[in-house]
């Protein structure tokens, strides 16, 4: 009930909404109870529609997040249970490993070479040690090692959640909701220069000072965008729902504006570029030959290992079962967990029979070296080629070490060390058959791929040939680190491939393109991405992921696909279109037709329409825009990134404004001069004809092609038409005429209110084909520069 008494007021935030509510309360006060009760159902009508649309997509969206929605391993009541995040009581023991957030506030039971960070709480980006009786923190998040935590703490009464609610009342807006804020206020201040011109222009002419007033705050609220609130909700709702069924889940409605912007995307190869079914291709000792020892004690470092789940030991397990191999008794002694900057992990394993512990480590081929003696030049450099040629026949590689020691309770870092080398592990990743053609369609919208991965350059470069990256540019991480910023962002634009990085450097590396003018998205589902996700104009993740991964993304993948995510691209720039189309097509003919009002007012012996007949108007031209959101879009608003442009849409509204105001000023001459009107019939035949020219424009203004090429939606289309039929038959239906102080108009009059809408219409096509000729050509131009850094 509070969720949706919030989404409610929410529809009441907007500062135009504001705007409508003070000229209805000043409507009330100078008792125009019709002009205040027209204001007050635009107002309630945009809310209520607002709500509804919102409230139902929300509905319809919550029942594919409860499948994203955090578990916790938890003991309670002696029993191990897998319940959802939220269900945590204090008094259950959460069992944690790495990649889980921490659900709630508790102590530290006890813990393996636990590994935590709590950047979430403190900003500190290094991850702490805790062992027992250490307390640990809801939202913090475990980068290795084990642990049990008594929960003490759930929900608003835990650190993490008093930190949420001061964080409430500061919501950060969306680059998105900085655009319609800042348009909001553009409005107002050309509303209070156009009220302040009428007004002094009135008492100047000696006007009633009261109907001066009326038509002044009608002519402000006719400015306005009225349903703007409710067009931008309906069309990301939509949007939402509509991608939902695609397998793309919105966590946040405004993030679907910056999926349509997105010029870069950064992904991981694994699972994005490639199968992500790895496979065991051989299992080598140091020689190069095949060894099955190798692949026992590679086994058995992987069937113990119990920290991050990952393909490469279930690879290994499947390979080991299918080799039919057993442990013979070994039982596992202790686990030094992988951590990001060992790279390495390790076992150690008793022996039935052996006097000794046996230390197995495998992992990175450089950092398992480090740990290695007796080797040589000779011998290191034969091992170097080695590595170096499996690499680029795209193999996998990682190394295998061992070494016997004097048993021991307990084992650390500090015994990775004066191993021997055993061998090398090499697995295989095929590319995805589609994912050359989903990068060439992800290129054909605009959007560039930047792999960043852990893997060695060879390896990278291989995938690249074999995905179509013809002479791709590579930056290792070596490289990077001894890259001072401001280098990064000139290089980090031309690079394809960002090879043997640490998690530490891919924010940096997303922190670049976006300083060098890009808007970045970032595909991550791992424990250390959560820093580049939050980074990111939009984070992307997978249903799969890790839990810090997945509640750090805007958008959630149910399969990890690059084919689902360019879908879910062009959802968001049609949803973005959408609402832009609203957005320049109301202001220019608002606009238009105010500035021909305000202008037209000291030349005219009565004021060209009543505030009640503005109203009606600006409210009857509004009721096909609600269908906007279901509309066509060019194809060729979907091949190029969009982003809020507020001097666009002022440029966009002055020009089309203005072709509507010279027509409005030719209308006004022939009404007075030919047909020589009197007071009602010319705000009679003005109404119509400013209705019907809105209604010509919002057809001819969808498309930035010709009109007639452009099927609009049947929704947009027919609702048009109907309200058209209205404004036709309105001046005609007594009941309704008189109270707005509508009359017939004769058959001559008639004909020619249409003549010059049609008329209106060709001109403005006109205009719009060279208006987007130029800024087509433009917008070539600044993206060659774009491409060119």
């Amino acid at each position: 009930m509070n969720a949706a008494l919030r989404l409610l007021a929410r529809q009441f935030r907007s500062p135009l909404v504001l705007i409508l509510v003070v000229a209805a309360g000043l409507s009330l006060f100078l008792g125009e109870w019709l002009d205040a009760a027209i204001i007050l159902a635009i107002v309630l009508g945009s809310a209520a529609l607002g709500f509804a649309q919102e409230y139902r997509a929300s509905a319809a969206l919550e029942a594919l997040r409860r499948r994203l929605a955090l578990t916790a391993r938890v003991l309670r009541d002696g029993r191990e249970l897998v319940i959802p995040a939220a269900s945590v009581a204090p008094g259950d023991v959460v069992l944690l490993a790495a990649g889980n957030l921490i659900p709630a506030d508790g102590r530290i039971v006890e813990a393996r070479d636990f590994l935590v960070s709590e950047a979430s709480l403190t900003g500190e980006s290094f991850p702490l040690e805790k062992g027992a009786g250490d307390a640990a923190f809801m939202g913090t998040s475990v980068r290795s090692g084990t642990a049990s935590v008594r929960v003490e703490k759930t929900g608003r009464a835990t650190a993490y959640g008093a930190i949420a609610a001061r964080l409430e009342a500061i919501e950060q807006d969306t680059e998105f909701a900085r655009g319609v804020r800042g348009f909001g206020f553009l409005l107002l201040r050309v509303m209070l220069a156009t009220v302040v011109f009428v007004l002094v222009m009135n008492q100047l002419l000696e006007r009633p000072a009261i109907e001066s007033l009326l038509f002044a705050i009608a002519l402000a609220v006719g400015l306005t965008p009225e349903l703007l609130p409710a067009i931008v909700t309906v069309t990301l709702a939509r949007g939402a729902h509509d991608m939902a069924g695609r397998g793309v889940i919105v966590r946040r409605l405004e993030a679907l504006e910056n999926l349509g912007s997105i010029d870069v995307l950064c992904t991981d190869k694994t699972g994005t570029l490639t199968q992500g079914a790895l496979e065991l291709a051989g299992a080598l000792d140091a020689r190069g030959a095949a060894s099955p020892e190798v692949l026992r004690l590679a086994w058995l470092n992987s069937r113990f290992e119990t920290g991050i789940d990952n393909p490469l030991d279930a690879a290994l397990v499947a390979a080991g079962e299918r080799a039919g191999l057993s442990d013979a008794g070994a039982a596992k002694v202790d686990e030094i967990p992988y951590d990001f900057v060992r790279k390495r992990l390790t076992i150690v394993v008793s022996e039935p029979g052996a006097a000794q512990h046996l230390i197995i480590t495998k992992g990175a081929y450089d950092t398992v070296l480090a740990a290695c003696r007796g080797l040589d030049a000779t011998e290191r450099a034969r091992l170097d080629e080695f590595y170096r040629r499996k690499g680029e026949e795209g193999y996998r590689v990682l190394a295998l070490a061992t070494k016997r020691v004097a048993r021991a309770a307990r084992y650390g870092r500090e015994d990775e060390r004066d191993m021997a080398f055993a061998g090398f592990l090499l697995f295989v990743d095929p590319p995805r058959p589609d994912a050359r053609r989903a990068i060439e369609d992800l290129a054909a919208l605009g959007i560039r791929i930047k792999v960043i991965t852990g893997d060695n350059r060879h390896v990278a470069r291989h995938l690249a040939a074999a995905i179509g990256l013809r002479r791709p540019v590579v930056l290792t991480g070596e490289e990077l680190r001894a890259m001072r910023d401001e280098a990064l962002w000139q290089r980090a634009p031309r690079t394809h491939l960002f090879v043997e990085v640490d998690p530490q450097q891919k924010e940096r590396i997303v922190r670049a393109l976006q300083r060098a003018g890009h808007a970045v998205g970032f595909l991550g589902d791992g424990i250390n991405d959560a820093p580049a996700l939050h980074a990111a104009d939009v984070g992307i993740s997978v249903e799969g992921a890790v839990d810090v991964a997945r509640e750090s993304a805007d958008v959630v993948l149910l399969s990890r696909d690059l084919e689902v995510l360019r879908r879910g691209v062009e959802d968001g720039r049609r949803t973005f279109a959408n609402t832009l189309k609203y957005i320049g097509i109301a202001t220019s003919s608002n606009f238009g037709n105010m500035m021909s009002m305000a202008l037209a007012t000291p030349l005219l012996p009565f004021l060209p329409l009543a505030a009640k007949q503005i109203l009606l108007n600006n409210f009857l031209a509004d009721l096909p825009a609600v269908a906007i959101s279901t509309d066509n879009v060019d194809p060729a608003r979907v091949r190029r990134a969009q982003r809020w442009d507020l001097a666009r849409v002022r440029r966009f509204m002055i020009v089309f404004g203005l072709v509507s105001t010279v027509f409005d000023l030719i209308a006004f001459a022939l009404l007075l001069h030919v047909f020589q009107a009197d007071e009602r019939t010319f705000q009679t035949a003005w109404f119509v004809l400013s209705l019907l020219t809105e209604l010509a424009v919002l057809l001819a203004l969808r498309t930035q092609g010709r009109a007639w090429r452009s099927r609009p939606s049947a929704l947009l289309l027919w609702s048009t038409v109907a309200v058209s039929g209205v404004a036709l038959a309105l001046p005609y239906f007594a009941p309704l005429a008189s109270p707005f102080g509508f009359v017939p108009l004769s058959a001559a009059l008639l004909g020619a209110v249409v003549l010059i809408a049609a008329a209106y219409l060709l001109a403005t096509e006109a205009v719009k084909l060279a208006y987007f000729s130029g800024s087509s050509a433009r917008a070539a131009a600044a993206g060659r520069a774009r491409s060119d850094t």
